[in-house]
């Protein structure tokens, strides 16, 4: 019996995807350095599929079809290098190496290179859903060559979510694609919950709303334009009672969030980019400082804030959910914009769309206004930002006034809002008709003659700050 495919690393992720692709009808080669792992998987599942069990690489490339599909599901960076380096001389040209975990995309597009030269397709394909979206459907977004994904495409939108019966699977672009694309997706998931997370405090510091009822508010919520995975799940936690104590789950859960480093990942390449993504680089330092108790312990004590008190505006709860709205929009917004930068960086051909419709579920960020985000960027006339679109563009007009109306009380009370705000200083840096860096322009010229651009005349400008002051046209020197 031959094996359709080959899964190396059966952590939980890889067994779960294995076990996906043997619900679905394939047969599915099993291999893990602790040989132990594959046998514990059989044991305990081996009744759900057709399963080849192997004890070596060599094994494991014997019992596959060609042109070979093996799937690489260890932890990201030199792990997945040291497999790649021991497969490569067990295949032939043709075969497919596909890297399913978290990678960066700059190491994958090497490796794609890499083994191009030795016709062999790399393939980075970016999973989102978690352990349940691995075994009941993750939102799948394959990198890699277009002839590689004739051969696999078939397969992974097999195993994928599924909307409204359409796979929350396509062909992204070539190299490093799919895992970029993975990583944006990321960076919004990382500004999404901390939005939800500034809602929750907000409502309970500045309107002292308690768990149990916030998780009525958010249930209510998931059922309008918030609807999502995440606000469903943020329900789920805020009305948990912690069985040890009595109390309210999120009181006795340490208030430092870790990360694995995607969301450190988008922000860095944001700037890499020039793309401003602060919503999300403002949720990633969040959770930074959130880790940094030794310095908040001692903040706490020495630190004043001098809050003062609020009257609370009649509908704050109305309002604090337009804020989130608006914010989550923007984080959406911030990530696509990022996605655009990136396709013209990297050459890729991004169908901002579709890349919307494999996020509609499976993943973790699904949520209801992907559809019009969809739309959005299916029309002929697409926007230069998702903003601009006129469905959003007059949605968040409309709730403007209540996200300044919350960000202004969290401030005055002396709650962090670091997404609510910075996305609020996002939107109005983008309908500003003049920002200050007309002045930074002129600071630049004059400490390190960096040059200007003027309002009314074309061309780039100099003054002598030193001298006269007098303005002359800048030389091109290159």
């Amino acid at each position: 019996m031959s094996a359709q495919i080959g899964v190396t690393g059966l952590a939980v992720m890889g067994a779960n995807l294995a076990r996906n692709l043997a619900r679905n009808g394939y047969t599915v080669a099993l291999h893990n350095r602790s040989v132990e792992k594959t046998d514990a998987l059989l044991e305990k599942h081996g009744d759900e599929g057709n399963f080849i069990r192997t004890e070596s690489l060599q094994e494991l490339v014997d019992s596959l079809e060609k042109p070979r599909r093996v799937l690489i599901m260890v932890k990201a960076g030199a792990p997945v290098d040291s497999v790649i380096e021991q497969l490569e001389p067990l295949l032939e040209p043709g075969d497919i190496v596909i890297d399913a975990g978290n990678s960066h995309y700059e190491d994958t597009r090497r490796r794609e290179a890499a083994l191009a030269e030795k016709d062999l397709h790399f393939v980075g394909v970016g999973v989102s859903g978690g352990e349940e979206g691995a075994l009941l459907g993750p939102s799948i977004m394959p990198g890699g060559s277009r002839q590689s994904y004739n051969s696999l495409g078939p397969m992974l939108e097999k195993i994928s979510a599924k909307y409204d019966g359409e796979p929350c699977c396509r062909w992204v672009g070539t190299d490093g694609a799919g895992h970029f694309v993975k990583m944006v997706h990321n960076g919004i998931e990382y500004a999404d919950m901390q939005v939800i997370g500034e809602a929750y405090d907000v409502l309970r510091t500045a309107a002292g709303i308690e768990p149990a009822e916030q998780a009525k508010i958010f249930t209510d919520w998931n059922s309008g334009t918030l609807s999502s995975f995440l606000i469903e799940i943020t329900a789920e936690v805020l009305g948990h009672t912690d069985q040890r104590t009595g109390k309210p789950f999120v009181d006795v859960v340490v208030d430092s969030a870790g990360q694995k480093g995607t969301g450190r990942w988008t922000v860095v390449s944001a700037l890499e980019l020039g793309s401003p993504t602060s919503g999300i680089a403002e949720s990633v330092f969040a959770r930074g400082l959130s880790s940094q108790r030794d310095q908040r312990e001692l903040a706490q004590e020495i630190l004043q804030g001098h809050e003062g008190s609020v009257e609370l505006p009649e509908g704050f709860v109305e309002d604090v959910r337009l804020a989130l709205y608006a914010s989550k929009l923007v984080s959406y917004a911030q990530g696509i914009d990022m996605l655009t930068a990136a396709a013209k960086e990297y050459g890729w051909d991004l169908k901002l769309d579709e890349i919307a419709s494999l996020w509609r579920a499976g993943c973790i960020i699904r949520a209801e206004l992907l559809d019009d985000i969809m739309k959005a960027y299916a029309a002929e006339e697409k926007p230069a930002n998702l903003l601009l679109a006129p469905a959003f563009a007059e949605s968040i007009a409309g709730a403007v006034p209540a996200w300044r109306r919350v960000v202004s009380t969290a401030v005055q009370l002396g709650i962090p809002v670091p997404v609510f705000s910075s996305s609020l200083a996002y939107y109005d840096g983008l309908r500003r008709k003049r920002l200050p860096a007309a002045l930074t322009q002129g600071l630049r010229d004059l400490f390190g003659a960096h040059t200007y651009n003027r309002m009314d005349v074309e061309g780039t400008f100099h003054t002598l700050w030193g001298e006269d002051r007098s303005e002359v046209e800048a030389v091109d020197t290159h």
